[in-house]
């Protein structure tokens, strides 16, 4: 039998997550949706910029995850901003839930994308970055664009 190749659907990206936190350890977590939000997010119509994800009574819920309204639907639509279940194996909810205890640490979504049909969030266990640590990752950027520039012009 053939190797099944994974398909994945990139639906959002929260590049400030890492632009303000570290990002020590990632999981990958299913999400209870309803039917319209599943429609929208295959439209790509998600942000999760402002968002945040808390353990209340061992489950893991998403909080300010904006999936837009499905624009064919009517009134099976939901709350853009409502409350989002995220499902993950009980083991894992409480090793997490362990390391948030610890001072500094949060849970933030990555990413929001499509794994073999099912939508899938990433969310990354997170230490928050200091004004210098910005100012630093910053400064290694500029260097690192500076001198693929000076590269890209010495081939030319």
């Amino acid at each position: 039998m053939a190797a099944k190749k994974e398909a994945q659907k990139l639906v959002a990206n929260n590049k400030k997550a890492y632009h303000d936190y570290f990002i020590d350890e990632a999981y990958e977590a299913g999400i209870v949706l309803h039917g319209t939000e599943v429609k929208s997010l295959r439209m790509g119509k998600c942000s999760i910029k402002e968002s945040f994800v808390r353990i209340e009574e061992g489950e893991l819920f998403v909080y300010g995850m904006h999936i837009s309204p499905y624009e064919k639907g009517n009134l099976f639509n939901k709350d853009p901003l409502r409350v989002k279940k995220l499902l993950l194996h009980r083991y894992e909810i409480n090793k997490l839930a362990g390391k948030v205890a610890k001072k500094g640490y949060t849970l933030v979504p990555l990413q929001v994308y499509f794994k073999d049909g099912k939508a899938k969030v990433e969310i990354g266990l997170a230490r928050g970055k200091k004004l210098y640590d910005k100012r630093e990752d910053t400064a290694k950027k500029d260097l690192r664009r500076e001198t693929e520039r000076e590269f890209k012009v010495k081939n030319l």
